[in-house]
């Protein structure tokens, strides 16, 4: 029944979000036929898109709005398991260190809503909208941000050459700090991501900033951006003392950057290294590692009933969102970098990342550290790369507050999965994941989840 009234909340949003766009713009369905331009397909081409380039051709005529969607309904089939001693807690009746007991079935479907569109030359403004998911299941706007590639507007030739090799963004937009901010499931929107699910330590918000990326012809970039370091942007002043200053907190601008080299050095094979940071040396509430507003694909792993029943839920299916990932915290300050490579030779793509992050909460005087490695390794085949095969290695070290020792997280995942068009894609996924380091009376102790999940995925 909750799906099905989560299905119809989809629908009316769907229909309301639409109408409302395009009687705005004063548009029929015929203005989508327009071309968008620096911009990444959300189907299947937009595959291993990364940073928009410079090198779109496309001739602006006028004015139009491109709508599209992303929808995913995904089949599982995990169990887990611990090895957690008996523990009651106050406030809840029966042992809060047990597992939920799953079984297999269709998790809730995820759809997004993509309102682009091309107000100039050179000018697009890009607009998503979350209808329904797993962490919040009403319709919410995720973000909008224009984005400048020309400033026609301004009639100075010397403008026009610079921007020949600049991009501008400006609104509340995904944080570009590594580049597997461009791999990942978002939502309704699976289509870039090979795998069900995204990093154990997921490195995604939305805040609202700036960035300009330099580009040149030989391949190396680079970028510079801030922001206001907030999901949830305040103007009320701090009522909390950090207790690293002994002071009242501040919101300081939070900063980020890459540099990198990406080129297709022969017809058969691509390079391309970066190096990203992201800091913020005080915050209200920082979640770069807490940002995701739809949730994790692998639903209730790790999870425990007794305190699911005892919580009192708020748009959410229930109340561990996240199951899967690990949050080491640092809302407060967090200072954090990425080494990113990714090759491709013909069929075959490599991705790799390295990260350490340090950070902390207010209550904490010291930064406590984590650190991420992952290693991608796809082949697509067939003449038009339509059918992959898949692995993946992911592994975390951390921490936590409250634990004297630093606990670590190893995930291994094996994908095939195959494009039955541009927009139509199923994928199929063996994964397992093992918790170590965690105390006997924490729940993750001798934690372990395996199991597969389908996934079919639309976009357009």
């Amino acid at each position: 029944m909750k799906t099905l009234i989560s299905l119809a909340r989809s629908r009316n949003a769907v229909r309301r979000l639409v109408t409302i766009g395009l009687l705005a713009l004063g548009f029929t369905a015929a203005a989508q036929d327009g071309h968008m331009q620096y911009y990444r397909p959300n189907d299947k081409t937009g595959l291993n898109v990364f940073e928009t380039t410079k090198n779109d051709t496309g001739f602006f005529r006028k004015l139009h709005v491109k709508v599209g969607g992303n929808f995913e309904e995904t089949f599982q089939n995990l169990n887990n398991k611990n090895t957690a001693s008996s523990s009651t807690m106050p406030g809840y009746n029966g042992n809060v260190n047990s597992l939920e007991d799953l079984m297999p079935g269709f998790n809730l479907a995820m759809a997004n809503l993509n309102i682009d569109v091309q107000l100039a030359d050179g000018i697009r403004v890009s607009l998503v909208s979350y209808l329904a998911s797993r962490h919040h299941e009403d319709a919410w706007v995720k973000g909008g941000y224009i984005q400048f590639d020309k400033l026609l507007f301004m009639h100075s030739s010397l403008i026009d050459n610079i921007m020949k090799s600049v991009t501008i963004r400006l609104g509340q937009f995904d944080v570009n700090y590594g580049d597997q901010v461009f791999r990942r499931t978002d939502g309704g929107n699976t289509i870039y991501n090979p795998f069900i699910e995204n990093y154990i330590m997921d490195e995604f918000a939305t805040e609202i900033g700036g960035e300009v990326i330099y580009h040149h012809k030989n391949g190396l970039f680079a970028l510079g951006g801030v922001t206001n370091g907030e999901l949830s942007p305040t103007i009320l002043s701090a009522t909390k003392v950090d207790s690293a200053t002994g002071q009242l907190n501040k919101y300081d601008a939070a900063w980020h950057g890459k540099i990198g080299y990406d080129r297709q050095l022969t017809r058969d094979f691509r390079l391309r290294l970066s190096q990203s940071f992201y800091v913020d040396e005080s915050a209200n509430s920082n979640t770069l590692f807490g940002g995701d507003r739809t949730g994790s694909h692998y639903y209730s792993v790790m999870s425990n009933a007794v305190v699911a029943k005892g919580t009192t839920l708020n748009n959410a299916v229930d109340y561990n969102p996240f199951s899967g990932r690990l949050n080491p915290g640092f809302s407060e300050q967090v200072n954090a970098f990425m080494s990113n490579a990714f090759l491709k030779y013909k069929g075959l793509e490599l991705f790799g990342t390295y990260e350490n992050v340090k950070g902390r909460t207010s209550t904490e005087k010291t930064q406590r550290q984590a650190t991420q490695w992952a290693f991608d390794a796809i082949y697509r085949f067939t003449r038009n790369e339509n059918f992959w095969i898949g692995f993946r290695y992911n592994s975390v070290t951390a921490a936590l507050p409250g634990l004297t020792n630093n606990v670590t997280i190893e995930r291994e995942a094996g994908s095939a999965g195959w494009f039955l068009t541009h927009n139509v894609m199923l994928k199929l996924e063996y994964v397992n994941q093992v918790y170590m380091g965690y105390p006997s009376t924490n729940l993750l102790n001798g934690g372990k989840f395996y199991g597969w999940c389908a996934e079919a995925s639309i976009a357009f």
